[in-house]
């Protein structure tokens, strides 16, 4: 397909094929099968539903508006545009020619390509164009290329669509490179979605409206950071619809998907739904729910200001929602874990746990090579059980690696294992030390108390290890120079922590929630010389006494807590000892 030179006034732009640049890695995507390019078919209802919110809708004059479709896949999205362009083209008689700007959708996989151009081009003979016209405006619209490298002048009134949702390791590496050069919200973890938003809103006019069915995980995870961050410097986040666990697609899919509505244009007012029923007609009552006066915001929706605040992240969960006013309370009053004098962190991820994970009497090596480790199996009842495991340590306390040297045992185990630990990705990065773990391992750290939080969990599982034992990479840990963690578990168990990370974490399926540390990070406490002396004792008997109930009294008196607030703490447990 070659360039496509189209006119808007006096202004004339072309989109290049993408296979120009990095032309045998796009190849390879553009035959790649279903899953290797995040293909995921958005049910007609909900298809609707998102045109409805962005206001694409048939009693206005769409052909004097440009759409853009940046993934079209088999035409989930853009045949319903189609359709809705022509049903308004009709009533006023346009041509053609009317309507050569309207739309711009872009595919990469061929096939797919192909497929939906044809169906396109019945749609438009069917229509009553001629085979002629129909393959002018067709070829117009659509193109075979990479949304990502594609150049698209020009700015859109709408943009709509499923994005696709890929892993970075399914990504050839160049062309990963090439969206990381282009794209600044491509960082850490984030998958292909997230680009795809970035680009597709910076195409908006002012005033335009983006309406996008993905996975919600960029709203609070660190790697939506950058992007929310661009958001609230110029978009304003209008609806919010959360489609976890309904049948949003013609599959399952393991996302947790979610309806943005985002206008280019200052922050305002957001309107939010939780998992509607998937119908014709429910999702009608929806829309008129989301888009009529505000005094009919109750029931299934609710209103609220701007909550784009920098990159922090966007408590929109409906679990979040009740004690969200809490939250931010205690957020105005209270310091961080780390700013009241603590310290968080995750255990050694070994890059190779089948060689430096072993029974602690059986690694051969020296004994100053190899600590104790605590892993969530030896927490599970609320105490520490250590299963006797060890992990080879290769690093000595200021950080350096241990010289073989010194150390002949440990210099000979790891020659035997030396192919499969060169093989790792953390070793080819390391400038020659291919027998480091990833992580680095500070064997002090083993010597502290220190609390356990294993990473996945229904509800905060917190558990006092009393030193000597080393956490593996699926457990979280706090240390304190200034609480005593006894009292810190206590108080964290009695509902606080579990507070903060259901209103931060993304949910897993079955509701458990990720205990990781930047949620951990968002929890607040009084500094522990702040805390009145008549709490801190009563906190300390109660701890000592397994007294629940006194726990709960501390905290509220500690937190300064109305009955109603203590409502929203609602701990699944509290065992304080």
């Amino acid at each position: 397909m070659g360039p496509l030179a189209i006119q808007r006034g006096s202004s004339a732009f072309e989109l290049f094929p993408a296979e120009t640049f990095l032309g045998v890695e796009v190849e390879r995507m553009k035959s790649a099968n279903a899953e290797e390019r995040g293909a995921i078919f958005t049910r007609r209802e909900v298809v609707h539903f998102i045109l409805n919110l962005t206001g694409y809708t048939p009693d206005k004059p769409l052909w004097q508006f440009r759409l853009l479709e940046p993934s079209f896949g088999s035409g989930d999205f853009l045949i319903p545009v189609v359709e809705r362009l022509l049903i308004t083209a009709a009533r006023h008689g346009k041509s053609s020619r009317d309507l050569l700007d309207s739309i711009r959708a872009i595919e990469l996989h061929r096939e797919t390509f192909h497929s939906t151009l044809s169906e396109v081009l019945s749609l438009l003979v069917n229509a009553g164009f001629s085979l002629s016209d129909a393959s002018v405006l067709a070829d117009t619209w659509l193109c075979n290329g990479d949304f990502l490298l594609e150049s698209i002048p020009g700015s859109f009134d709408f943009v709509v669509g499923n994005p696709p949702y890929v892993r970075q390791e399914m990504i050839p590496a160049g062309l990963l490179a090439e969206y990381r050069r282009r794209y600044a919200t491509l960082y850490d973890r984030a998958d292909l979605y997230i680009p795809f938003l970035e680009r597709s809103l910076k195409l908006l006019w002012t005033n335009g409206y983006h309406g996008f069915i993905c996975s919600d995980r960029w709203m609070k995870n660190r790697y939506g950071s950058p992007l929310r961050r661009m958001i609230a410097d110029g978009y304003s986040l209008k609806y919010y619809v959360d489609m976890f666990g309904t049948p949003a697609f013609h599959s399952e899919v393991v996302a947790y998907p979610a309806i943005t509505v985002i206008q280019r244009a200052p922050a305002g007012n957001l309107r939010i739904a939780h998992r509607p029923e998937v119908s014709t007609e429910s999702l009608a009552r929806l829309y008129h729910q989301l888009t009529g006066a505000s005094e009919n915001c109750n029931g299934p929706v609710t209103e609220m200001s701007c909550i784009a605040d920098g990159e922090s992240p966007w408590l929109l969960a409906a679990d979040a929602q009740p004690s969200l006013s809490l939250v931010r309370r205690l957020e105005s009053e209270f310091a961080t874990l780390e700013e009241a004098g603590c310290a968080v962190g995750i255990g050694v991820a070994t890059g190779a746990d089948k060689v430096f994970i072993g029974p602690m009497k059986e690694l051969d090596v020296e004994d100053s090579r190899k600590l104790p480790l605590v892993m969530t199996r030896d927490i599970l009842d609320g105490t520490v059980n250590w299963r006797g495991l060890g992990v080879i340590n290769p690093f000595e306390e200021d950080g350096t690696l241990a010289d073989f040297s010194r150390y002949p045992r440990f210099a000979a185990f790891m020659e035997s294992h030396a192919v499969k630990l060169k093989a790792r990705h953390c070793a080819k990065r390391a400038n020659g030390n291919w027998y480091r773990t990833i992580d680095r391992i500070t064997p002090s750290l083993a010597r502290r108390a220190k609390l356990l939080i294993p990473d996945i969990k229904g509800d905060a599982h917190i558990v006092l290890e009393e030193g000597g034992l080393y956490p593996h990479h699926n457990l979280y840990h706090i240390t304190s120079g200034e609480w005593p963690l006894a009292e810190l578990r206590a108080v964290l168990m009695a509902g606080i922590a579990g507070l903060f990370v259901r209103a931060y974490s993304t949910k897993m399926h079955g509701g458990c929630l990720r205990f990781q540390a930047q949620y951990l990070r968002r929890i607040r406490i009084p500094s522990w010389n702040k805390v009145p002396e008549k709490i801190r004792r009563q906190l300390s008997a109660a701890v000592a006494s397994d007294d629940k109930s006194a726990v709960l009294t501390s905290v509220c008196q500690l937190y300064r807590l109305t009955p109603e607030e203590m409502q929203q703490l609602a701990p699944k447990e509290c065992s304080c000892l």
